[in-house]
């Protein structure tokens, strides 16, 4: 079966790819599978420009085509914040509960109306010496006031979605997978996919 090399330390994004991807022809491998422990210091100004950081990278280190992504959280009344810092939103070493306490701080003198939000997503796939593809998704919210749902990771709890009246945390993992900027973007790789030999 075809490889391609997942580059992400962290386990929700790796569960989710690797369920997105049951039904391709390719076997998903994570950084750890191969031997990699190095980190990419994401020092880009956008989603496309850190995902790509990371895809080139880890297809140089790994000889495999190579998956990578970058996504943030954008809060309208915070003029697009956390955006890309939005792992860092609250500190390097911050958890999710403190990312979600910190930026319920950050909205406490906002608005509600200005709680609009949106999740984008941008993955970047390459292969060693090949071009960078990206292809992007994004989803469409409101932030509560308090966290709902005990599924997903990072901001989920606080990411209510008005066409499914309930939080992205709330959501089932299929469920999730279908309407999420990850999974979207998601479906247009494997869309992308259909049809290449990339036998390593």
């Amino acid at each position: 079966m075809q490889k391609i090399l997942i580059a992400t330390h962290n386990a929700g994004k790796l569960r989710e790819f690797s369920s997105m991807f049951t039904q391709t022809p390719y076997e998903l491998v994570s950084l750890s599978d191969v031997g990699i422990d190095v980190d990419v210091d994401e020092t880009g100004s956008t989603y496309a420009e850190n995902a790509t950081l990371k895809a080139v990278t880890y297809a140089k280190l790994s000889g495999l085509p190579t998956l990578a992504d970058d996504s943030g959280l954008e809060v309208d009344g915070l003029d697009g914040e956390p955006g890309v810092r939005s792992a860092r939103y609250a500190g390097e070493d911050a958890t999710d509960d403190d990312r979600i306490a910190f930026l319920l701080q950050k909205l406490n003198n906002i608005p509600k109306e200005m709680w609009t939000a949106r999740f984008r997503c941008v993955i970047a796939l390459t292969r060693p010496d090949a071009p960078v593809e990206l292809y992007e998704g994004r989803c469409e919210g409101v932030i509560t006031d308090r966290p709902r749902g005990a599924s997903g990771f990072g901001y989920d709890p606080l990411f209510y979605i008005p066409d499914m009246d309930r939080t992205m945390a709330e959501l089932s993992f299929d469920e999730k997978n279908r309407v999420s900027h990850r999974g979207r973007a998601s479906q247009s790789v494997i869309a992308a996919l259909r049809g290449r030999d990339w036998k390593v």
